[in-house]
């Protein structure tokens, strides 16, 4: 038990230094291409572009957050939270969620001024389109670098960034397409139109965001097949039988488990003890990122009320 407990305080140090560095190098590259956009955006007279550079933005203040979260998280447990502090992984993604709303709300109440001014539009400068193009290029190597450090570490807040910023390439590719026909049919309106319909993708991907988050605070989980393999573990030991008010949920990119089962009533409470003990090595070999696991034990056949929590067995068929 100690060593397992070492392994999960050694293993979450190294998750809080990937966090860290990962957020740290998000920033400083979203930083140095939102500044491009942004100024770029201007000097070219490019809304289109403009609007990419916001969107960046919210991604450097996103790499922020992340990092004070990355420090908050492993924060020893307290009094208070006793379960310690992984859930403001949750929190965090739920802010940046909001965040990355307000930026896509404030885009497309400029992008319909814009397309209803009576002011003549102009067309943007070349230079829009190289800015756009160093934009992609960066953009996707930041996005697998995230993407592949949030799974090795099982981090909810480092993978929804990196799908944040995969949606801020398919955004920048969106709006070179868009320059483009700007530029061959000498349509500036286009666009303005390109800015509209990067607002709406990025609202979209704000609203996904949001409700993914909702799994982990409302004490879900995101894979229920989690059950199946918690049973088939109950089902290899040895007198162990009928896993019921079987619970799941989240504790950061953890799992917390709580389960009942059944044993001979006539056993002593040692050997029943020992089957407990059984049962959470076997889920522990079984299931990966293990937080807790809490067995109850029952003796067989004894009637008991229906529960109001919890999965059983007949409910996965």
């Amino acid at each position: 038990m100690y060593v397992y407990q070492y392994l999960l305080i050694m293993n979450n140090k190294s998750r809080e230094k990937v966090l860290i560095q990962t957020s740290w190098v998000s920033t400083i590259g979203n930083a140095i291409l939102s500044l491009s956009k942004i100024i770029i955006g201007f000097i070219a007279g490019s809304l289109a572009v403009t609007g990419d550079g916001i969107d960046s933005a919210t991604d450097v203040i996103i790499s922020i957050v992340m990092i004070f979260t990355a420090r908050i998280i492993n924060k020893p447990p307290t009094r208070k939270y006793a379960y310690g502090f992984e859930k403001a992984e949750s929190i965090a993604t739920k802010i940046l969620s909001l965040i990355i709303f307000y930026a896509g709300i404030q885009m497309f109440i400029s992008s319909i001024e814009q397309l209803f001014s009576d002011k003549p539009k102009e067309m943007p400068a070349m230079i829009a389109i190289y800015v756009t193009v160093f934009s992609i290029a960066g953009k996707l190597l930041l996005a697998l670098y995230q993407y592949r450090q949030g799974k090795n570490v099982n981090s909810s807040l480092l993978t929804a960034n990196a799908i944040n910023m995969r949606n801020d390439v398919l955004i920048s590719t969106g709006v070179l397409v868009g320059l483009i026909f700007t530029f061959v049919l000498k349509l500036p309106v286009l666009d303005v139109v390109t800015g509209l319909l990067i607002s709406l993708f990025i609202i979209k991907s704000s609203v996904s965001i949001f409700l993914e988050s909702n799994v982990d605070l409302m004490d879900g989980v995101k894979d229920e097949t989690i059950y199946n393999k918690i049973f088939e573990a109950v089902e290899k030991v040895d007198g162990a039988s009928n896993p019921h008010r079987v619970r799941s949920r989240h504790i950061g990119s953890m799992y917390m488990i709580a389960l009942d089962i059944e044993v001979d009533g006539d056993i002593t409470l040692n050997e029943a003890h020992n089957i407990a003990v059984d049962v959470e090595n076997s889920l522990k070999h079984s299931i990966e990122n293990i937080y807790d696991i809490i067995v109850h034990v029952e003796p067989k056949g004894k009637e008991h009320a229906e529960e109001k929590f919890g999965v059983d067995k007949d409910m996965m068929q």
